[in-house]
């Protein structure tokens, strides 16, 4: 009876055995009906699946930061690796208010070539050469006109042409409303709480609709594909990733938002944040300087829109479409070309100082950026004042340089902060200045960027004291520059790049007491403290360069198109089943499709 018994339980385990391979058999059989090119070609289909598994692991890392990015040597060869190996036969476009190039007409009617010394630009003009891409911008200079071809087009940089500039063409009624309106007046002072009231105005609004669309119009019309990676720049084009999807919906749409995003509450403010919101999530990709700044946009998302966050995937699914929201801190490229032109530091401090009347027992402090109310000039003289005060014997041991590149200067808020530092610098040079010394040089000029970083190489301390920012660039462009691994940083805890460079000395630009005692320390800095500091910092700037800032992107854009290819390659009816009720499909439940369970 035992021996029946085990008889018995052997044929049930046969029998089992051979339903599973039935099973198996049908399965396939069903498989190669319903996939008829993979069961043609088995072993191109595993090969398919297989290297679009691989790549789709590496998605979903933290921030889009790969384990490996460390170790890899960021340059524009490793960009073209990328775009070779990763995105064969991928068009980049590159979408941004401002131009690389302007061309304006002088006083002779000659044109005269001008490279804009912006943050914006500097980190993308390398990146866009790596990429010999395509530059979308508004053509604002008085000459952009007569330097174009027939299709607004022309190659730039002029000495060594590696990439198109595509001119657009704007009406002065266009640009006030799109650009001094709703981007400067609205969004502007709504993303930086600088207490300054937002502006909201219907016509603004619907310049700034009309302009994003002229724009997707011409993505459109320069698009050699169905399928381009467009890198879309900045609170001025909200609208224009969902335009480029509606109409290039196999399309890489890798948004970066360069300032700062509010709270829900702050966000909350604007009357068109569903329009905002919603245009956004047309993007493939949506980048910010900081995980802060990222994770405000996902609440601002979780508020306002139907949609499902998915925190541990760092994504946004909505309308049938998975966004990818994730931190990528920008960066300046390295080695700064620039530097090669440049004289020494000691021909650099010699000349600055003659060239802005400063004493040579001084020590020099600088500040370069726009004349903008989020950079804190005023606090930096208020600041200024403060360490006059404590310490009066440092009066004529320091002069402050500050570049105040004049900026949307029609704007109330912009003319009422110049006429604000021209009355505070002449009080401060009133006060405890002299014939022989002026404690404050104010420059309100536009300076080409050779001229900045001869002033940065000049500087003894470097005040970048923002009273909100997304990253501020001026504090790495500050650091690149300094190869004698001189110098000392003053940086504001509420700029992006305090997040990386914490070997400067952080500030509460709104502490006038604290940044006068910062100040204090960054004058009496030794020289072997100075070095320990700047070489720390460069060494960050050099690993973290606008290369790995753009390759990151790209990589995500690469999983993004093999996760596609993944998907064509799974079979659908294996999916685990959406219980939502909708079509949108989780990346969990895609990395579930892929056998990562």
């Amino acid at each position: 009876m035992a021996q029946y018994g085990v008889d018995l339980l052997w044929v049930l385990i046969l029998v089992s055995l051979a339903f599973s391979a039935l099973a198996i058999f049908v399965s396939i059989f069903r498989h190669s009906r319903q996939h008829p090119k993979a069961a043609n070609t088995p072993a191109s289909g595993d090969d398919v699946a297989s290297e679009a598994a691989r790549k789709v692991l590496r998605e979903f890392e933290k921030n889009g930061q790969s384990v490996d990015a460390a170790l890899v040597t960021w340059s524009p060869e490793t960009l073209r690796k990328i775009l070779t190996e990763d995105l064969p036969d991928a068009q980049v476009i590159v979408v941004s208010n401002r131009e690389p190039y302007i061309h304006n007409e002088d006083k002779n009617g000659d044109v005269e070539l001008v490279v804009p010394a912006s943050g914006l630009v500097s980190a993308l003009e390398p990146i866009t050469r790596a990429c010999a891409g395509t530059w979308i911008a508004y053509g604002g200079g008085s000459a952009d006109h007569q330097v174009v071809d027939g299709n607004d087009r022309i190659q730039v940089p002029p000495d060594h042409p590696s990439y198109t500039l595509r001119r657009v063409w704007l009406t002065d009624e266009q640009y006030q409303g799109y650009y001094l309106g709703f981007a400067n007046e609205g969004l502007w002072p709504l993303c930086h709480i600088a207490f300054t009231r937002p502006i909201f105005r219907d016509s603004d609004w619907e310049a700034y609709e009309t302009v994003n669309r002229k724009f997707a119009d011409t993505v459109v019309a320069e698009a050699r594909n169905e399928w381009p990676i467009v890198l879309v720049q900045d609170y001025h084009f909200a609208l224009l990733p969902r335009m480029i999807r509606e109409r290039l919906p196999e399309a890489i749409v890798i948004t970066f938002w360069h300032i700062p995003w509010p709270n829900s509450e702050v966000f909350s403010i604007c009357p068109w944040r569903e329009r905002i919101l919603d245009g956004l999530l047309g993007s493939s990709i949506i980048g910010f300087h900081t995980q802060f700044h990222a994770n405000n946009f996902t609440e601002s998302v979780d508020r306002f829109m139907e949609s499902r966050i998915e925190r541990a995937d760092a994504a946004v699914s909505y309308g049938g479409q998975t966004t990818l929201v994730h931190a990528y801190p920008i960066s300046i490229e390295w080695p700064v070309e620039l530097l090669k032109a440049l004289p020494s530091v000691e021909e650099s401090r010699r000349h600055i100082r003659e060239r802005f009347g400063i004493p040579a027992d001084a020590k020099l402090s600088v500040g370069v950026e726009r004349l903008d109310y989020t950079k804190g000039i005023l606090d930096r003289f208020h600041a200024l004042e403060e360490l006059f005060i404590r310490h009066p014997e440092t009066i004529g041991q320091v002069v402050f340089l500050q570049i105040a590149a004049p900026s949307r200067g029609t704007l109330p808020a912009y003319k009422q902060l110049h006429e604000e530092c021209q009355r505070f610098a002449e009080e401060l040079n009133e006060r405890y200045g002299n014939e022989t010394y002026r404690p404050v040089v104010l420059v309100a000029e536009h300076h080409s960027q050779k001229d900045v970083y001869e002033i940065y190489r000049a500087a003894d301390i470097c005040l970048v004291t923002s009273l909100h920012d997304g990253m501020n660039l001026v504090a790495k462009e500050f650091v690149a520059s300094r190869d004698d691994e001189q110098g000392v940083l003053l940086l504001s805890t509420f700029a992006g790049a305090s997040r990386e460079l914490l070997e400067a000395l952080i500030v509460n630009p709104y502490d006038a007491a604290m940044m006068s005692e910062a100040m204090l320390q960054a004058l009496t800095m030794g020289p072997d403290e100075q070095h320990e500091r700047m070489r720390r910092m460069r060494e960050i700037v050099r690993d973290n360069n606008v290369y790995r800032w753009a390759g990151s992107m790209l990589l995500d854009a690469a999983r993004l198109r093999k996760r596609g290819e993944l998907d064509r390659v799974t079979a659908l009816s294996e999916r685990p089943a959406n219980t939502n009720g909708d079509n949108v499909v989780s990346i969990f439940e895609r990395r579930q499709a892929a056998g990562y369970r």
